[in-house]
């Protein structure tokens, strides 16, 4: 008879359910790990609200496992695993790519078309006790660094990335529209690059506070102050070297172009809606600016682990609400409903 653990899934939307499903066990060059924390990410939380997130959409007939922002300790290695050991901690990078095609080939494994990626449908997430995970795939955390952070590398890969994007030097001036988790990561990663001023502008309070207590030099509330003008204000009128939009919100993506300075860099970080945008090429043409995007992140989980083990990032900080399994519809009804102080919510599974 199978041996049964408990998993949240969402059963329609705005729906999460705790039920029991087999604990898998570990099959040839696979971990198992027993989970200790989970994050709960933006992505989450559109599917869970509305059945969908940029392009991709939940079967609402069936029940769907969330999360991708995991860490946890090995319980279980299978046949040929060499580099782990029960008792290891560990984060899972939740994608897991052909390692064939022309992208994963060019060190580009996050633009493999045939990635299978942790609660991005049809793929089942993580919610659950225990996960059965490629060994290649599972970074072990250093001592000091603790499995609640270990499930925040995650996300800060993503601002790692964007940061790295963005080419960003030491003493460069830096603007980031929107103080969400990944304006927030954004910021560290910014600030560990060596920037040297750091403009977050939000239209929450509370967001543009954190900000402040991560690093940022200058916070602007969009809704109260025209964001531009602060940004020609705080960098003498030249604007930022590097401007990142992390909002994925139409109007913030619009500003970028009259934000970044003659021959700077914009990095267009947030998932954007999939109707076309309004944008400003003009500008984008007058200051021979450049624009890239992120997909995610690549090469940066044993990086962004040092980073966090060194103390040059505290990722613990961006982390406002915590729950347990138990509880994970209230958490979700948080994260979906609380738009004033919460953060970043993660969920203790053990």
């Amino acid at each position: 008879m199978a041996v049964k653990m408990k998993a949240a899934v969402m059963r329609g939307l705005d729906n999460m359910v705790i039920k029991e499903v087999d604990r898998p066990s570990a099959h040839p060059g696979n971990v198992v790990v027993a989970l200790e924390y989970v994050g709960i990410c933006g992505s989450d939380v559109h599917y869970y609200h509305s059945g969908k997130c940029g392009s991709y959409e939940v079967n609402l007939a069936e029940d769907f496992m969330l999360g991708h922002e995991c860490a946890g300790t090995v319980c279980e290695v299978g046949e040929g695993v060499s580099s782990l050991k029960v008792g290891d901690r560990v984060c899972l990078e939740p994608g897991i790519t052909c390692g064939k095609c022309e992208f994963c080939k060019a060190g580009k494994y996050n633009l493999c078309p045939d990635v299978v990626f942790l609660a991005t449908p049809p793929v089942q997430g993580c919610n659950e006790e225990y996960i059965e995970f490629p060994e290649n795939m599972c970074f072990k955390l250093p001592d000091n660094v603790s499995t609640k952070e270990g499930a925040l590398i995650e996300p800060l890969s993503v601002g790692f990335h964007a940061a790295n994007q963005g080419d960003v030097q030491v003493g460069d001036t830096v603007a980031i529209l929107g103080a969400g988790t990944i304006g927030l990561v954004t910021l560290l990663s910014c600030k560990a690059h060596g920037a040297g001023k750091i403009i977050v502008a939000d239209l929450v309070d509370a967001k543009l506070k954190k900000a402040l207590e991560l690093g940022a030099d200058v916070v602007i509330n969009s809704g109260s102050a025209d964001p531009i003008a602060e940004i020609m204000k705080a960098t003498g009128g030249k604007g930022a070297d590097r401007v990142f939009e992390t909002a994925g919100s139409p109007v913030t993506i619009a500003q970028t172009p009259f934000a970044v300075k003659r021959g700077g860099t914009i990095v267009l970080v947030g998932i954007a809606a999939v109707e076309e945008i309004n944008y400003n090429f003009a500008q984008i043409m007058d200051k021979e600016a450049t624009v890239k995007s992120v997909f995610r992140y690549r090469n940066i989980y044993p990086k962004a682990i040092a980073a966090v083990a060194k103390g040059a990032i505290d990722v613990s900080g961006i982390v406002t609400h915590e729950f347990d399994l138990d509880h994970i519809q209230e958490a979700y009804q948080e994260a979906v409903h609380n738009k004033t102080d919460l953060i970043k919510a993660v969920i203790r599974i053990r």
